[in-house]
């Protein structure tokens, strides 16, 4: 082959490759814009300290202000039978990342929440609200992109809610987790009855590489009814023992907690 025709030959075939990342590019950001993210941020107070202030805050000005920007619903959350907890849980979805990132700026911009927020807002640095708050930030499964409510949840009847947190020894044993649940865990923990409410990837947050997901159920008897369903069930056993998916493979810890929603929670 001639040198003038090689380097033709060259340059069409980047100029390809080129192309062809560039479209799996727009194809990942594609898929990405379906998908929901979700701030899970838990407010800790000291052991026995009243959470009335930061719990005013919450239902008075910042579900409805979130709401306003279109972030909705919003749960709060405290530990179920847990009366004296030093922990409360929020979970509040967004529909772009760019929502998540001009969401401090448009509340701070916005005249209700400042005036329904002043107190909580301007609250003396020897008195404060709590200890302190922290935020992990996920992003949806593309198996469920987006944050579902519980049938129930019209209702208002009393629920329960499981928070349930899946590390892994590694970063592509995290993601393949992420594929089990996209490639059939999703579906039977549905058909079930577990009621899922959403799976998220954490980006950032404490003790990744992990998986963060949250399940519904009306009282504790029959979650648990609804968890020895899906134990025995005949897909989920086939898919939990495939080469790849098997929980030594790609799960190195679980963490859970069962939390019911405040009166305020809109979750």
């Amino acid at each position: 082959m001639r040198r003038r025709d090689f380097l033709k030959t060259s340059i069409a075939t980047t100029s390809l490759v080129g192309l062809s990342q560039v479209a799996e590019v727009a194809n990942a950001a594609d898929a990405l814009a379906d998908r929901q993210y979700y701030e899970l941020r838990t407010y800790t107070f000291k052991p026995g300290a009243s959470h009335q202030l930061v719990e005013d805050y919450l239902s008075q000005a910042a579900l409805p202000a979130l709401n306003r920007i279109g972030s909705s619903p919003v749960g709060v959350f405290t530990e179920l039978n847990k009366p004296d907890s030093d922990a409360l849980y929020v979970l509040i979805p967004y529909n772009s990342l760019a929502a998540f990132a001009t969401a401090a700026t448009q509340l701070m911009a916005d005249a209700d929440y400042q005036k329904a927020a002043a107190n909580y807002l301007n609250v003396p640095p020897a008195d404060p609200a709590y200890v302190r708050m922290e935020s992990s930030l996920l992003v949806a499964f593309s198996g469920m992109p987006r944050l579902q409510l519980p049938a129930t949840n019209a209702e208002k009847k009393p629920r329960l809610f499981e928070l349930r947190t899946y590390e892994s020894h590694s970063e592509r044993a995290a993601l393949k987790k992420i594929e089990m649940f996209n490639n059939g865990e999703i579906d039977i923990m549905r058909r079930v009855g577990l009621s899922p409410v959403f799976y998220g990837q954490m980006l950032i947050g404490p003790r990744m590489p992990n998986l963060t997901y949250m399940l519904s159920g009306d009282d504790m008897a029959a979650h648990k009814k609804h968890w020895g369903a899906f134990g025995g069930d005949a897909e989920w056993k086939k898919l939990s023992t495939t080469p790849g998916y098997r929980d030594p493979e790609i799960v190195s810890k679980i963490t859970n907690k069962f939390l019911s929603p405040t009166p305020y929670s809109q979750i």
